[in-house]
């Protein structure tokens, strides 16, 4: 990918990632305000209900929840990716805002680079081997002992 692709690509990132927080909060009220409407659209984990293991989702909505109560560490705890997509997102934004503020004359904004893809696979995969080691080897749900926190 050559330099004038790298800033094409970072900016529809940049201009996606100020999205975000306004689809957040559209969602957040919408379910604040219909919340038998959502409550009817719950679906179970088929994943789950099939094979009686986590999916590599499962945990990711409860350490979302925690997150906005900041409990930083239930959140982690619950799904590691979630914390960590959270702190590569603020940091992205954080760096490209000061750039674009400071016309460019600051270059600190973050590069994409493959390798956080890479990290995000390698959380996702040791998240969910703790998880369904613990249910299998140890019949211990990882998820319900954490929900004694909450």
């Amino acid at each position: 990918m050559n330099i004038e692709q790298q800033k094409k690509l970072e900016q529809n990132m940049y201009i996606v990632g100020l999205c975000i927080p306004v689809v957040l909060m559209v969602g957040w009220g919408l379910i604040k305000m219909l919340p038998d409407f959502f409550g009817i659209l719950y679906v179970p984990c088929l994943f789950q209900k099939m094979l009686g293991l986590y999916c590599p989702g499962c945990g990711g909505t409860r350490a979302v929840l925690s997150l906005f109560k900041g409990k930083v560490l239930l959140s982690f705890l619950y799904h590691p990716l979630v914390l960590y997509t959270t702190v590569v997102y603020v940091w992205y934004m954080i760096s490209h805002t000061v750039e674009k503020i400071s016309r460019g004359k600051l270059q600190i904004g973050m590069r994409y680079r493959d390798s956080y893809l890479w990290i995000a696979l390698i959380i996702l995969v040791i998240n969910i081997a703790v998880k369904d080691i613990a249910l299998t080897a140890f019949d211990t749900d990882i998820l319900k002992l954490l929900d004694t926190f909450v």
